[in-house]
């Protein structure tokens, strides 16, 4: 055995030990990978976490039902013309009229302590129109989570199926790593009873190397792609540790392919139909805004005046509490002027609907239409595999007799090479062939928007 063969099968023996590597980890179903998604993808719990803080705002629109109650105790100095009246805005309700005619600028001190309650117990529809604009938000903060998971989920199949294929095809190419050694090692025997020339030698140890740099390609593809599939599940496994389970994809094909499923199922249409409805609420609310508007109002406090009744100063009282106050009241308020601004919002969420219901009926069509593209393709795909298989039995066969041949010394090298190369272009055009029938079904379960149209096809 030369030198160049034994760096071939030492390099073929790294090239093994790596796909014993492969085969140590944990088994990873498609059915299993969709649930880590939903649950251990970083990205899918930001999108759960920002669903979840919108349904505090329909909380918040149905706590003004309550009322505004707020307590307070305040001190100021205040000149001597005002004293009595001046606070603080928004505590103290307040009163009129100077306690004397004229301008004194003597400066005296003033306090109070009180409570003042606000209750607007009927909105005249604003406030329901307020709570159904927050549920609608809520429904489209989920909506946006629903799509965000399915197409997170959707890109781990597609990457779950292409690593399927790169498997295959690493096995594939092994196979034809052991046909070229086989051949290689059938070539030294003929070379040394002087049965075949040195030059087959050669030729086989320069096939072998260039199988072997074959697998080491799609061993790098595979990593990556295996890499990928853990970034979009959230694992924290490396991907050496990855098993893929379901490997029988590239053996059978798809059972049934649902295609009756209309588009109301489906996340992207979800969306869309949820951005209407808040549209829709954002117009009820702008359509309400121009009501009237009552509010019930309490008040009782407790204030000191450093004047006093007799016009003389006290600043000692100032500090006390000694008058004691309380008021109640109803006000009733109409935004008269405020009609041509709530005529232009409504001709403006009006547009903005009849936009959201013309998107809507796009994304209904281009659902139907991708569906019926994918049904077709699916059809087709189906008889391309059942052809690519056939053609693999055939090229197998094929290159069983061209081997006989060449032992017998009927063939040369490059007529058995060309059969073995044909072997393996159909051996990947049958993987290739299985994947896309895959393919298709998983083009179906989008448009249809159910995965389960593709993971029920699964043995």
């Amino acid at each position: 055995m030369n030198a160049s063969y034994r760096k071939i099968v030492s390099l073929s023996s790294i090239v093994l030990f790596t796909l014993h590597a492969y085969a140590q980890p944990k088994p990873l179903h498609i059915k299993d990978m969709l649930s880590l998604v939903q649950s251990a993808q970083p990205q899918m719990k930001a999108y759960a976490a920002q669903a979840q803080s919108t349904q505090y705002g329909v909380g918040l629109a149905k706590n003004t039902l309550l009322p505004d109650i707020n307590i307070g105790y305040q001190a100021g100095y205040a000149t001597y013309n005002n004293v009595t009246g001046m606070s603080y805005p928004g505590l103290i309700l307040p009163i009129s009229g100077p306690p004397v005619a004229g301008n004194i600028y003597d400066p005296v001190p003033g306090t109070a302590a009180g409570a003042i309650l606000k209750w607007n117990p009927l909105t005249f529809g604003q406030r329901s129109a307020a709570v159904e604009k927050a549920s609608a938000q809520y429904k489209l903060a989920n909506s946006t989570y629903n799509d965000a998971l399915f197409r997170q989920q959707y890109a781990a199949v597609a990457t779950y199926l292409d690593a399927v294929y790169l498997q295959k095809l690493i096995q594939t190419y092994q196979a034809n790593i052991d046909r070229t050694k086989a051949g290689l090692e059938q070539s030294l025997v003929f070379t040394r009873q002087g049965l075949r020339p040195g030059i087959d030698t050669t030729q086989f140890q320069a096939a072998l190397a260039q199988a072997t740099t074959d697998l080491l390609i799609v061993q790098r593809q595979y990593y990556a792609q295996i890499t990928e599939l853990t970034r979009l599940t959230g694992l924290p496994d490396a991907p050496t540790n990855i098993l893929l389970a379901d490997t029988s994809l590239l053996s059978q094909l798809p059972l049934i392919a649902d295609t009756t499923a209309g588009p109301a199922g489906n996340p992207v249409y979800q969306y869309y139909q949820m951005r209407k409805e808040v549209t829709a609420s954002a117009l009820k609310e702008v359509e309400r805004i121009w009501r009237p508007k009552l509010d019930l109002w309490a008040n009782a406090y407790a204030r000191g005046s450093g004047v006093k009744a007799d016009g003389t100063i006290d600043k000692a009282d100032g500090w006390s509490l000694s008058h004691k106050n309380y008021g109640a009241g109803i006000q009733l308020s109409f935004p008269i002027l405020q009609f041509s601004e709530v005529h232009l919002k409504k001709k403006q969420y009006q547009a903005m609907v009849k936009a959201d219901e013309a998107q809507l009926d796009q994304v209904a069509l281009n659902l139907q239409k991708q569906k019926e593209a994918a049904r077709y393709n699916y059809s087709q795909n189906m008889l391309i595999t059942k052809q690519a298989v056939v053609q693999s039995q055939a090229a197998r066969f094929a290159f069983d007799g061209l081997q006989l041949s060449y032992n017998s010394g009927l063939i040369d090298f490059t007529r058995l090479i060309q059969g073995q190369y044909d072997l393996l272009k159909a051996e990947t055009g049958e993987a290739a062939a299985f994947l896309q029938a895959w393919r298709s079904l998983l083009d179906i379960a989008v448009a249809n928007g159910q995965l389960t149209t593709f993971t029920d096809n699964l043995k």
